[in-house]
């Protein structure tokens, strides 16, 4: 029976002509296989996944294996993206048992949900230590079968520990300079100094520590945290992590030198490091970091913008290679031969040697990965470089692409308002905004109730049946202050408190910690709670960041303390686990300076007003919040009561004199070493 047809989920949608009888996530599967007495196969992944695909292949399409998933279990598929509190739960539990994860994930189920057997992928046959998948599914039926006392017994043990292992958190306290101090020597001790980026291989963009290195740069005047960043970026941006062609991210290079990419392309990864290097050109004034934030924000909006407005989920890794089989890399890898086919003799061996290219190959099969190994530098003449990279671009675009999962998730698609508006915003680029401004319309028309409760998933303009987690009420509100800032129109402000009110009523808990699902939401075996970053910022992190920027906006009391309450796990994490602490670390770097308010107040279409509010924009104070309107408007509350033109740098909302002076105003939203300043 195909239960998964109707279902939004590409990745869900992929297995729906699947020999397996899946059944989606929820109660009725749960009835199911109490009523059967069999156990539950839950299966968990996401459309870009190259191993969820493999197993998807050699398994799930199998009709002999199909056959043993039918007759004892009843087998329910998740989509971790649409459920990442599910994904979340049992993540927990197989990392616990086996110390590792990853996807796809493949947990075996007592009918009341709780976990007795753990794995991710299973390969046909057995190899390199591994059972096969029909060896698992057969130990496990076994089990059940003839020894569920101890099925019933194990599982009911781990849900205990599960239990147990909730977060302390006690009386916390606000980190401060000696905390953030400490995190900073954290992190270089883990900094690889040659190639930039942290630990070993496979590496992942840190995104979350470099937006807490470049504000604690800023705000301290430390030329250490600035060069990791710095250095960090440089790497990513000629490394083949980064498409040389059509810009953008992949999800993370295998090796420690960001040669190999896994190349699937998420939308959190591209947002995220398109503010990182916005913000690194804010900094610095980096001809490469300009570029590349450019070139992501031109990839978001050409390969991943929908038709309603919003932005699609991911690229996959895999693509057709031209001989109908799927290969990881296909659509971005070159051969010698390749550029020669493309290029002709002369261009080609230009090319091979400004991207990388070898005879030998830096991937497989004697194909490359595109970088910039040598720098810029390679050649003196720009214009031959461009046109080689336009020829090549144009090349590729007639191979078979990469296929998109284009449902609109909440979260993401709020780091991806905040990166274009920012984006925009720096770079005078009207259109980004715009495209900014269109993704949060969907959001507010689409996936907002009329209580504002947030939708996780839309497709095709049609809101998703899950409800949205914390990092969906926090991102969507940080994306929102940003627009709030850059558009200068006081109803996104007015949109992000109704989300961050959601935030305040259903996700606190005691002390001021925060769960990731709200107290209303759907009942796992545990609730999840985790204020580590991953791939995105956590919910907690992200949340407490978005309260103290609606604070300074506002002067709200209630949303400054909650902000204040949850920031107390940075300093219970900051010094042990710098690397995943990163948002919140940067979230505490602004509480620190402050964070500063400007009120830029002024006729709109008056040059010098908005030559004050650029200013004002461009000023690295970190998490500094700006309103602009004209004189006592009441679009921001910043700008209440402020009858003459003039920018106000406030903390607290206590303000310095106004100044209509640019040079003025950049020294005050600019900070000096040691935090000095208004």
């Amino acid at each position: 029976m195909n239960r998964l047809a109707d279902s939004q989920s590409p990745y869900l949608l992929q297995h729906a002509s699947n020999p397996v009888d899946w059944w989606p996530w929820g109660e009725e599967a749960m009835a199911e296989a109490k009523r059967r007495d069999v156990p539950v196969l839950l299966s968990v992944g996401y459309s870009a996944c190259h191993w969820c695909h493999v197993m998807a292949h050699e398994s799930f399409e199998d009709e002999a294996t199909a056959a043993l998933m039918n007759e004892h279990f009843v087998s329910v598929k998740v989509d971790r993206e649409e459920r990442p509190d599910v994904d979340a739960v049992y993540m927990e539990a197989v990392q616990a048992a086996t110390g590792q994860g990853g996807w796809p994930m493949t947990v075996f189920l007592t009918p009341d949900a709780q976990p007795f057997y753990f794995g991710t992928y299973f390969p046909p046959e057995p190899k390199h230590g591994m059972p096969s998948f029909p060896q698992v599914l057969d130990g496990v039926r076994a089990a059940w079968a003839e020894r569920r006392a101890e099925v019933d017994e194990v599982a009911g043990r781990i849900v205990q520990d599960l239990g147990e292992r909730s977060l302390a958190f006690d009386s916390p306290e606000l980190p401060g300079e000696e905390d953030l101090a400490a995190a900073l020597l954290g992190l270089t001790r883990e900094y690889d100094a040659r190639h930039g980026g942290f630990g070993g291989a496979p590496k992942f963009p840190p995104s979350m520590v470099l937006e807490f290195l470049l504000r604690h740069a800023a705000r301290t005047g430390s030329e250490g945290a600035l060069q990791m960043a710095s250095d960090t970026c440089e790497a990513m941006a000629r490394g083949g992590i980064y498409d040389q062609l059509g810009g953008g991210f992949a999800r993370y290079s295998v090796d420690r030198e960001w040669v190999v990419p896994h190349f699937e392309k998420m939308l959190y990864d591209n947002a995220l490091l398109c503010r990182v290097y916005a913000h690194l050109w804010r900094a610095t004034g980096s001809d490469l970091a300009r570029r590349v934030a450019l070139e992501t924000a031109d990839f978001l909006v050409s390969e991943l913008r929908t038709n309603e407005g919003g932005f699609a989920s991911a690229l996959d890794a895999d693509s057709d290679d031209g001989t109908g089989k799927h290969v990881e890399g296909a659509y971005y890898v070159w051969t010698p031969e390749q550029l020669r086919e493309v290029l002709g003799e002369s261009d080609a061996l230009l090319a091979a040697a400004y991207f990388g290219v070898t005879e030998d190959g830096t991937f497989e099969e004697g194909a490359s990965v595109l970088q910039l190994p040598q720098g810029d530098g390679v050649v003196a003449d720009a214009a031959r470089v461009e046109g080689i990279r336009e020829s090549l671009l144009a090349a590729r675009a007639q191979r078979p692409a990469p296929g998109r999962d284009d449902k609109v998730v909440a979260s993401w698609n709020g780091l991806a308002i905040a990166a274009l508006a920012e984006a925009g915003a720096y770079f005078e680029r009207p259109d980004l905004i715009e495209r900014a401004t269109e993704a949060a319309d969907l959001l507010v028309r689409v996936h907002m109730d009329d209580t504002a409760r947030l939708a996780r998933t839309s497709r095709d303009g049609r809101a998703g049946a899950n409800a949205g987690v914390l990092e969906d009420y926090a991102n969507v509100a940080e994306g929102f202050l940003a627009l709030a800032s850059v558009t200068g129109e006081g109803a996104w402000l007015d949109f992000a408190g109704f989300l961050l009110d959601h935030v305040l009523m259903r996700f606190v808990g005691e002390g001021g910690a925060l769960y990731d699902t709200a107290h209303d939401a759907e009942k796992l075996i545990r609730r999840p709670q985790d204020p580590t970053d991953n791939a995105t910022p956590s919910g907690w992190t992200a949340a407490a960041g978005a309260l103290l920027s609606y604070a300074a906006h506002t002067g709200s009391d209630a949303h400054r303390e909650a902000a204040e309450g949850a920031l107390g796990v940075v300093k219970a994490l900051g010094s042990r686990a710098p690397r995943f602490i990163g948002w919140g670390l940067a979230a505490a770097e602004a509480v620190l300076d402050g964070p500063r308010e400007v009120a830029v107040v002024g006729d709109p279409a008056d040059p010098a007003a908005r030559a004050l509010r650029r200013t004002a924009l461009l000023g690295t104070a970190p998490g500094m919040v700006v309103a602009f309107g004209a004189p006592d408007s009441d679009e921001f509350p910043l700008l209440a009561g402020r009858p003459g033109a003039g920018a106000y740098v406030c903390r607290r909302f206590v303000c310095a004199a106004p100044t209509g002076d640019v040079g003025v105003l950049r020294e005050q939203v600019q900070v000096q070493v040691g935090g000095a300043g208004v």
